[in-house]
């Protein structure tokens, strides 16, 4: 397991199941780097429209396997616990009241 910090300062947990989850989709193979900077350096980051509990961390990047894509890593934010549900690349972001 990894602990990652966002913008904030926030540590966030990066179970190995949830990396190795990411990490099966061919799209994401060598990624790993830029999920901890999407939580560093975001460019948007949304609060989810569905639950309130869970925020996307975007980033923008132009040299995926697949194009240029948005990476948004979603992230469980509970009062005292804070970790990595999943990641994957976007066209666009998803609609959400604005973080940063």
């Amino acid at each position: 397991m990894q602990t990652l910090l966002d913008f904030q300062n926030r540590a966030i947990r990066l179970s190995d199941e949830r990396q190795q989850h990411i990490l099966e989709h061919p799209e994401m193979e060598g990624l790993e780097a830029e999920i901890r900077r999407t939580l560093s350096k975001p460019e948007i980051v949304r609060r989810s429209k569905s639950d309130v509990t869970v925020i996307l961390y975007y980033r923008y990047y132009t040299d995926t396997l697949v194009g240029e894509k948005w990476l948004c890593v979603v992230v469980k934010l509970l009062l005292d616990d804070a970790f990595v549900l999943t990641a994957y690349l976007t066209d666009k972001p998803k609609q959400g009241e604005s973080l940063l």
